[in-house]
C-alpha cells in the first residue's frame, strides 16, 4: 500500500505546484516527509513546547472499558430525526417523493456520514493516537470509519447493503471535495481511481485483521501511521497503534450493540476522544 501512496502523492504534489496554494498541498499531501515513528518520543511523555495545560494522555489505559451502545438518548441534541409533517405540507413533500426509500436512503447517509467526519475532522483523534494531521492521516481515519460503518450496516442484511451503497457515494463526493480543496484540480478522475484502490484494499485488510489484536496493529501501522514502509511499528510508536487498535475493536463491538434504527438513521456517535482515560463511557 505504501508504494501506491508514495506514487500517488507525489504526483499530487507536483500537480498542486501549479496551483496558488502550493504550499499547502506540499504540507498536506507529501506526507511520507512529515513524521518518522522510529525517531519520535513515546506519546505517553508530554512535549514541553505544548500547552502546560494539555493533558497527558495515558495510552496504556485507553479503550480497556466494557463495550455499549453508541445509539443516542431520544432526548438528545446531537439526533438527526427526520421532520414529522403533517396536512398539506406532507402532502406536497410525499408527492414530491421526500418519503420515498431513495430520498430516506440519501437522509440517513449523509447522517451517517456526519458521524463519520466529525470523528475524523476534529483534532482530539489526532492528539489521542499522536498523529500529524495531514491528507494522508485523514484519509487513512476516513477510510477506517467508513469500514467500521460499513461492516455493521452489512450485519442488517439487504438493507443496510444498500444503504451502504448509498453511503459509499456520499463519501465519495466528499472525498473529491477534499482533494480538490487541498489544490487538486487537474487528473482529478485519476487520483480519485486511485485513492478508491486505496479504499477497497485497506477495507478488505480490515476485515481480515479485526479478529486479532495483533493482526489489526499491523494492519494499523501500515494503514495509517507508517511513513517510512517498515511494516511493524518501532517501539515508540507501538503505544498509540495499539491503542488504536484496542479502540477500533472496542467500537467495532459497539455499534454491534447499536439498535438497527439507530444505525440506519445515523443516530449514534462514536466514543468521544477529548477526555479519553482509564474507562471510555459515553456521555
Amino acid at each position: 500500500m505504501l508504494p501506491r501512496w508514495s506514487r500517488i502523492l507525489s504526483r499530487i504534489s507536483r500537480v498542486g505546484s501549479y496551483q496558488k496554494n502550493t504550499e499547502l498541498v506540499r504540507r498536506d499531501l507529501y506526507v511520507f516527509s512529515l513524521r518518522n515513528y522510529a525517531t519520535v518520543a513515546p506519546a505517553v511523555e508530554p512535549d514541553v513546547n505544548c500547552d502546560a495545560n494539555k493533558p497527558v494522555v495515558n495510552l496504556n489505559k485507553m479503550f480497556w472499558s466494557k463495550p455499549c451502545s453508541l445509539a443516542l438518548a431520544i432526548d438528545s441534541p446531537n439526533r438527526i430525526d427526520d421532520p414529522q409533517y403533517t396536512g398539506m405540507k406532507r402532502v406536497i413533500l410525499k408527492l414530491m417523493l421526500f418519503y420515498s426509500k431513495q430520498s430516506q436512503f440519501i437522509r440517513w447517509s449523509n447522517a451517517i456520514y456526519h458521524r463519520v467526519t466529525y470523528q475524523i475532522d476534529r483534532p482530539a483523534i489526532y492528539e489521542a493516537f499522536s498523529l500529524e494531521k495531514t491528507f494522508k492521516t485523514t484519509f487513512s481515519l476516513l477510510v477506517l470509519h467508513m469500514w467500521l460503518c460499513l461492516r455493521r450496516l452489512k450485519e442488517e442484511g439487504k438493507e443496510g447493503v444498500e444503504l451502504g451503497q448509498y453511503l459509499y457515494e456520499t463519501y465519495n463526493h466528499d472525498l473529491e471535495l477534499r482533494v480538490s480543496k487541498a489544490g487538486v484540480n487537474l487528473l482529478l478522475t485519476k487520483w480519485m481511481k486511485e485513492l478508491e484502490k486505496i479504499f477497497y484494499g485497506n477495507i478488505v485488510a480490515y476485515d481480515a485483521a479485526i479478529g486479532k489484536q495483533e493482526d489489526l496493529q499491523t494492519v494499523i501501522w501500515r494503514n495509517v501511521f507508517s511513513d517510512d514502509g517498515t511494516s511493524k511499528p518501532s517501539e515508540s510508536a507501538l503505544l498509540p497503534v495499539q491503542a488504536m487498535a484496542r479502540y477500533i475493536r472496542r467500537e467495532a463491538s459497539c455499534l454491534s450493540l447499536t439498535d438497527k434504527e439507530a444505525i440506519l438513521s445515523g443516530n449514534f456517535m462514536f466514543t468521544p476522544l477529548e477526555e479519553t482515560g482509564s474507562e471510555t463511557t459515553r456521555k
